[in-house]
C-alpha cells in the first residue's frame, strides 16, 4: 500500500471507501438493472462507505502502530462520531427532508417552480448498513 498518496494508512481508507463505492453501484445496477454513475459519490446505502473509510484506516492504523497508540484511540473514537452521525444525525436529516418533500407536494398554492430543488432524501444509513461498512472497512484494513 502507500500508492496512491504515499500513507499506507490513508490509502487503505480510500481503498475501502473505493470498494463501498463500487458494491452501491454494482447493487444499483443489478438490483434494480438501472446504470447510475452518481452511486460512486453519492451517499447513503449499503453498505456505508463512511464507516468503510473510517473503520479501514482505523484498523490499518491499529495494525502498523499497535491498539496501545494513543492515534489508535483517537481514531477509534472517530470512526465511533462517524458510525453514530451515519445512523443518527445524516439519517434523520433525510427523513426530515422526505417528510417536507411530501408536505410541498400536497401545498396547493406553491408549484414547484417555488422551491429550487426537492430536499435530498437519501442522506444517512439504517444500522445494518453502517454495520455492513465497518465490517468491510476492519476487512480492507486487515487484507490492504
Amino acid at each position: 500500500m502507500g500508492m496512491l498518496t504515499r500513507n499506507p494508512i490513508l490509502d487503505c481508507a480510500l481503498l475501502a471507501w473505493f470498494i463501498a463505492q463500487l458494491i452501491k453501484f454494482l447493487l444499483e445496477l443489478l438490483m434494480n438493472r438501472h446504470l447510475d454513475m452518481k452511486r460512486f459519490v453519492t451517499s447513503g446505502g449499503m453498505p456505508s462507505s463512511h464507516s468503510s473509510f473510517v473503520v479501514a484506516g482505523t484498523t490499518a492504523l491499529g495494525r502498523l502502530y499497535g491498539i496501545g497508540d494513543p492515534l489508535f484511540a483517537l481514531a477509534v473514537m472517530l470512526s465511533a462520531v462517524v458510525m453514530y452521525d451515519a445512523c443518527n444525525v445524516r439519517r434523520s436529516a433525510g427523513d426530515t427532508a422526505k417528510l417536507v418533500n411530501q408536505l410541498l407536494a400536497h401545498v396547493e398554492k406553491l408549484t414547484a417552480e417555488d422551491f429550487a430543488d426537492d430536499l435530498k432524501i437519501i442522506m444517512g444509513h439504517t444500522p445494518l448498513q453502517v454495520a455492513v461498512g465497518a465490517i468491510l472497512g476492519v476487512a480492507i484494513g486487515f487484507l490492504a
